[in-house]
């Protein structure tokens, strides 16, 4: 019976670390808080009520009680939850509880709504759908690609996020989708390894809520064909020292648009493409979500 009971209760614990997305430690911390967080505001709430004169007359008393608690437990937490480094959660929690005791649905807030263009495995879009996973202003809201076998599809299965597969004419020719990208309320886009160049409705009816990375410090190899390996060999065969990343606005040339921020990598001696690829990828996966966070805060 009580190993019944502590099976369940590790379930338990495992349940809640996938659905707040956090390490064991931090899972402590937030149980901690909100125990501490209760006892805080239960002794606040009576040493309230003794001051008043409602000793005699329980019902009334019990009453007061119950909305004081109410009102403190908000402040309580968010109190604690300082010294325990677990602030920017109660407040995303406390934010949850509101929407629901309120009525107000996340699509009543101003919320990035973001759609991600990706043609390939989807890696950056994978890191991207992991950091904005709890945030409540800034939601990836579709996953469109070109390409039926890109490994972003099953990424986007995976995270249950809709997708879109669109095709070349109507993309170009047609409407460029916007009534899709309408449904979904989007308002921001990011190109994570998006082969196509964009239509210029496009461009114009989200003018400055595009982005884009490249894999090269440009002006550098970038352009038209300028994508994947193919820019780490233009690298190498140059003899370049450095490389690095591109986060940049997108207009209606390649790996044109006004240059956001840019991270640099050494190229050393011996270096190969696969390699590169390597150093590439981990800049492109810590700064990217990041500076996406940031732009769309400004």
């Amino acid at each position: 019976m009580n190993h019944n009971i502590l099976v369940d209760f590790c379930q338990m614990l495992k349940k809640l670390k996938a659905r707040w997305k956090v390490n064991s430690i931090n899972l402590v911390l937030i149980i901690t808080t909100f125990a501490m967080g209760g006892s805080l505001c239960g002794y606040l709430g009576r040493t309230i009520l003794a001051l008043s004169n409602l000793e005699n007359y329980k019902l009334v008393w019990f009453v007061f009680y119950i909305i004081i608690v109410t009102l403190l437990w908000p402040l309580s937490v968010l109190a604690i939850s300082i010294p325990l480094g677990q602030f920017a959660f109660f407040k995303r929690y406390i934010l949850k509880v509101w929407q629901k005791l309120s009525g107000k649905k996340k699509n009543d807030l101003a919320v990035a709504r973001i759609a991600i263009f990706a043609s390939g495995a989807g890696s950056n879009a994978a890191q991207i759908i992991n950091h904005f996973g709890n945030s409540e202003n800034i939601n990836i809201s579709l996953i469109i690609s070109n390409n039926p076998n890109a490994g972003v599809i099953e990424i986007a299965k995976k995270a249950g996020v809709p997708y879109l597969l669109i095709e070349k004419e109507r993309f170009f020719n047609g409407n460029g989708y916007l009534p899709e990208l309408q449904q979904h309320h989007i308002n921001f886009i990011v190109l994570a390894g998006f082969l196509w160049k964009l239509p210029t409705s496009l461009i114009k009816t989200h003018y400055k809520k595009i982005i884009n990375i490249h894999p090269a410090l440009l002006p550098k190899f970038g352009g038209k064909g300028m994508y994947g390996n193919r820019v780490h060999e233009a690298v190498i065969g140059a003899n370049e020292t450095e490389t690095g990343i591109t986060i940049h606005y997108v207009d209606e040339l390649y790996d044109h648009g006004d240059i956001i921020f840019q991270a640099k990598c050494q190229v050393v001696e011996n270096e190969t493409v696969d390699t590169l690829a390597e150093k590439i990828h981990a800049l492109e996966h810590a700064y990217y979500p990041k500076l996406i966070a940031e732009i769309i805060q400004k």
